[in-house]
C-alpha cells in the first residue's frame, strides 16, 4: 500500500513508523507539515491510499483529509484531547495511559477511533516515556489501523463518551502555571513529577541566580540535603536543589529568551550558571558507587559473576568533550577488571547520538571545540576496538545515530531490542564522520552497503540491521525485558566453552588488521576530512548545526525523504 507520512518533524516515532512500515512492503513517503501548500502538493505527487500522521502539532488541511483517509496518532488513551496528553498523564502521575489511532475531521482529535493500544506510564521523563512506551504502543496500534483499513470491511467506532471504554476527556495546554515549582513546599516526588512532565520540551520555568531558565531533567538524590530551593552541589555538569524533604538533581538549563534575542537552546546546568556556583561543593560518585546508589550518575558500573555492565545515559544522547573522557577512564577501569565479558549502554533510552552539538554552538571557538570532542569520541572507540582479553557487547536498549552508531560497532557483539532505530550516518549535518566507521561499517556490510547507508541518509529499523549484519542479535520486550535478556545471555558468553578460542581469534584479527592497515592510519584519514568540515568556511556544517541546535524549522521537505 501507498502509505504518505505527515509529521511536524521526522522524529524517533517517526522514523519508528517509517521503518516497520517499510519492513512490511508498504511503499512510505514522508511529507514535512510546513504549510498547508506543500502537503497538498505531496499529497498530488504521491497519490497515497492512505495518510498517517505520527507527530504533528498543525492541522492537516480540510481538502486533503475530506478527500483521502487520514489516520491521526494521538499519545492518550481513547477520548483523550488536546496538545499535551502526555504530560497531563505524568503531572497527574497516571499509571496507565494509551495511544489512539483516529481518523482526523473538522474538530481537533474527534474523529473515529481505528485502533487503540496501551502501556503502562513508568516513573521517567517524559521524553523516555515518548520514545520508549509510547513509541512501541504507537506502532501496535498503527499496524492494527493499517491491517484494518486494508481489510476494507472494519467499521471505525465513533467518540461517544458514553461508553465505558472511552475513558479520557478534552485537556487545556499544560501551561507554565501547572508546571511552576513551589520550593517551600512541593516535595520531592512533586518536583519530580513537573521536571519530568516538561522535559525535553518545554522545560520548567524557574529562577536561578537572578534570571529566568526553563529547567530540564529530574533526578532523586538519596543523601544530600538543604534549604528548599537551594543549590547543594554539582556533579558532571549538573546541579542539585534541595526540597522540601530532599532533593533533585537538574541536569541542563535554557534561558528563557526575550524578545528580539537570539534563540536559547538547552546546556548542562553549570555550564550556564558559572560563576554563580563558585561556592557549591562538586560531589562526585564513581561508577561503583553509583551502581549501589539512588542517586544521579551519568555513568555507573556494576558486575554480575564474569559479567562487567559499564552503562551510561547522557541527555538527548549527546556526548560531549568531557562526557567522552569521564566514559573512557570508565571504559579503561572496567576493561582492567577481571571480567570475561563487559556490556556497553544505557538501561533505556538512547545508547548514544554522538558529539555534543549544543556544547559546541556554545563553545567560544565551535570548530576547535568540534575538534576536540570528536577526537575524544575517537580515543574512546579506540579503547574499546583495542580491547583483546575480554568480549565486548554493545546492548542498545534504544536509538543511537551518527557517532553513536560507530561506538556501538567498536564492540565485538551489537545486540538490541526489536524496538531500536539506527542512523549510520553523518551528512545529514554536513560531516564526513569518524569514530572509526571507515574500518568497522564495510568490515560489518560491506563496502557497497556502507557507502549506501551513509549516503542514503534513512533511518534502518532494528530487523534490516539484523539482515544487513549491521547488528548481530535483536529481541523484543520492554527495555527491562531485554536488559534481562542481555545479563543472561552475557552470562553464556562469559560461561561458554569457546570463550578462549573466541579470545584468540579476536587477537590473531586484531593483530593481522593492524598490518594490513593501522587504526591510525584510518583515524588520520577520517580527521583529514573532518578538519576540513569543521575549519573550511564553504562547509556547511556550522550553518547545519545551529539550525539543529536552535531548531530552525526547514523551510521544505528533503528530497530523500520524499521516497
Amino acid at each position: 500500500m501507498r502509505i504518505l507520512l505527515v509529521a511536524s518533524a521526522f522524529n524517533s516515532l517517526t522514523q519508528r513508523v517509517y521503518t516497520v512500515l517499510r519492513a512490511l512492503g508498504h511503499v512510505v513517503a514522508v511529507e514535512l507539515a510546513l504549510g498547508d501548500e506543500p502537503v497538498r502538493a505531496a499529497v498530488e505527487r504521491f497519490r497515497p491510499e492512505l495518510i498517517l500522521a505520527p507527530m504533528l502539532t498543525r492541522a492537516i488541511p480540510e481538502d486533503v483529509w475530506s478527500r483521502y483517509p487520514v489516520f491521526i496518532v494521538h499519545p492518550g488513551p481513547m477520548g483523550d484531547r488536546g496538545p499535551s496528553s502526555l504530560d497531563w498523564a505524568i503531572h497527574e502521575n497516571a499509571e496507565v495511559w494509551g495511544v489512539t489511532v483516529l481518523q482526523a475531521v473538522a474538530e481537533m482529535d474527534a474523529g473515529p477511533i481505528w485502533a487503540s493500544a496501551p502501556f503502562s506510564v513508568r516513573p521517567g521523563a517524559k521524553s523516555e516515556l515518548y520514545r520508549g512506551e509510547v513509541a512501541d504502543a504507537a506502532v501496535s496500534a498503527v499496524l492494527l489501523a493499517v491491517e484494518r483499513f486494508q481489510s476494507g470491511s472494519f467499521e471505525p467506532d465513533p467518540l461517544d463518551y458514553s461508553r465505558p471504554e472511552i475513558s479520557g476527556r478534552l485537556r487545556p495546554y499544560h501551561t507554565q502555571d501547572y508546571r511552576r515549582i513551589d520550593w517551600s513546599v512541593d516535595d520531592t516526588a512533586t518536583v519530580l513529577r513537573k521536571l519530568r512532565s516538561g522535559d525535553s520540551q518545554p522545560g520548567v520555568l524557574d529562577t536561578l541566580a537572578g534570571r529566568e531558565y526553563y529547567l530540564h531533567g529530574g533526578h532523586s538524590e538519596d543523601r544530600l540535603r538543604g534549604a528548599p530551593g537551594q543549590v547543594i552541589a554539582t556533579r558532571d555538569g549538573a546541579i542539585c536543589r534541595a526540597t522540601v524533604d530532599g532533593a533533585v538533581w537538574i541536569l541542563q538549563l535554557r534561558p528563557r529568551r526575550a524578545p528580539g534575542d537570539p534563540a536559547t537552546f538547552k546546556l548542562p546546568a553549570v555550564d550556564v550558571l558559572g560563576d554563580f556556583l563558585a561556592d557549591v561543593p562538586e560531589v562526585p560518585v564513581s561508577p561503583e558507587e553509583a551502581g549501589r546508589r539512588q542517586t544521579w550518575a551519568e555513568i555507573r558500573y556494576r558486575e554480575d559473576g564474569a559479567v562487567g555492565f559499564l552503562e551510561f545515559a547522557f541527555p538527548s544522547g549527546a556526548m560531549s568533550t568531557q562526557q567522552c573522557r569521564r566514559l573512557l577512564t570508565a571504559y579503561r577501569d572496567a576493561a582492567a577488571r577481571r571480567t570475561a565479558v563487559l556490556v556497553l549502554g544505557p538501561a533505556r533510552d538512547f545508547f548514544s547520538n554522538g558529539i555534543h552539538l549544543n556544547v559546541i554552538e556554545a563553545a567560544a571557538d565551535p570548530a576547535d571545540e568540534s575538534w576536540q570532542n570528536i577526537n575524544a569520541m575517537d580515543d574512546l572507540v579506540e579503547a574499546i576496538l583495542t580491547t583483546t582479553d575480554k568480549l565486548v557487547v554493545s546492548a542498545l536498549a534504544g536509538n543511537a545515530a551518527a557517532g553513536g552508531v560507530m561506538l556501538a560497532l567498536a564492540a565485538d557483539e551489537v545486540w538490541c531490542r526489536a524496538s531500536v532505530v539506527l542512523n549510520p550516518h553523518y551528512r545529514l549535518m554536513g560531516l564526513h564522520g569518524s569514530e572509526y566507521w571507515t574500518y568497522t561499517l564495510p568490515a560489518r556490510v560491506g563496502a557497497e552497503e556502507a557507502r549506501r547507508l551513509t549516503s542514503a541518509a534513512l533511518p534502518v529499523g532494528a530487523d534490516e540491521a539484523l539482515a544487513l549484519r549491521l547488528v548481530d542479535r535483536v529481541v523484543g520486550g520492554s527495555a527491562s525485558e531485554f536488559g534481562t535478556w542481555v545479563g543472561r545471555e552475557a552470562a553464556r558468553l562469559a560461561e561458554s566453552v569457546s570463550l578462549e578460542t573466541r579470545l584468540l581469534a579476536k587477537k590473531i584479527r586484531r593483530a593481522g588488521d593492524e598490518a594490513a592497515k593501522p587504526l591510525a592510519a584510518y583515524r588520520e584519514e577520517e580527521l583529514a576530512r573532518m578538519r576540513v568540515n569543521f575549519t573550511d568556511p564553504a562547509e556547511p556544517y556550522h550553518t547545519l548545526r545551529r539550525n539543529f541546535v536552535c531548531k530552525v524549522s526547514p523551510t521544505a521537505t528533503p528530497e530523500h525523504l520524499r521516497g
